[in-house]
């Protein structure tokens, strides 16, 4: 793959969470020393994945200063700016810092919050995130019933395409190089977010371009 595509592979590697990996019949068991054991590994293996081609998917401490020490960077998943501007700080200002965000086109906030709450439900049942969400000062009551009011607004920009570049912004000012944005919509929505997608990129793409 890279031979072929020289300078854009990307390996992405995690330690996905606890109650996926013991369905499987599995211990969930000190996630941080698989990780470095795995890429220990991936040093020796011929050919290697050197480390400017593989990131990390890090959440806490530990594991992001894992990511700044041993990978291109972090790839942290249901974040707030609050978080990306935390990791800033931890990786340092060199390695790779790419906070995936949620979005809702929608400006009917009752509407745009129902949208939300459903795309955070699931990862509300993960240990890794709830604990992280509460390193950032979220509440149990916040956690609880899907996520209060406002963890959804925390975890998922919505509005018009300003207001989410608004958002998005807010992560290249607390420090992320890349922002990997994940359009939301209604369950019963067909297919994919094609229509979300052309009214967002004239906005995101004049701030990529450093016209915004």
């Amino acid at each position: 793959m890279a031979s072929r595509h020289p300078d854009r592979f990307l390996l992405g590697l995690g330690v996905s969470h606890a109650p996926p990996v013991e369905e499987l019949g599995q211990r969930y068991l000190r996630p941080y020393e698989k990780m470095a054991a795995f890429l220990d590994e991936l040093d020796a293996s011929s050919p290697p994945v050197p480390k400017e081609r593989r990131v990390l998917a890090a959440l806490g401490p530990r594991m992001l200063r894992l990511a700044a020490e041993r990978a291109a960077g972090a790839h942290p998943y249901l974040v707030t700016p609050e978080h990306t501007r935390r990791a800033r700080a931890i990786l340092g200002p060199r390695p790779l810092l790419a906070p995936e965000q949620k979005v809702v086109v929608e400006t009917d906030l009752v509407r745009a919050q129902e949208i939300g709450r459903g795309g955070i439900a699931r990862y509300l049942q993960l240990p890794n995130y709830t604990n992280n969400l509460r390193r950032l000062g979220f509440t149990e009551e916040d956690l609880a019933g899907g996520g209060s009011d406002a963890l959804v607004d925390a975890l998922v920009a919505w509005g018009t395409p300003e207001d989410i570049e608004a958002r998005v912004r807010e992560h290249h000012e607390a420090g992320a190089d890349h922002v990997a944005v994940q359009v939301l919509t209604a369950p019963d929505a067909p297919g994919l977010p094609h229509e979300q997608w052309r009214m967002l990129a004239p906005a995101l793409a004049a701030m990529a371009d450093g016209d915004g």
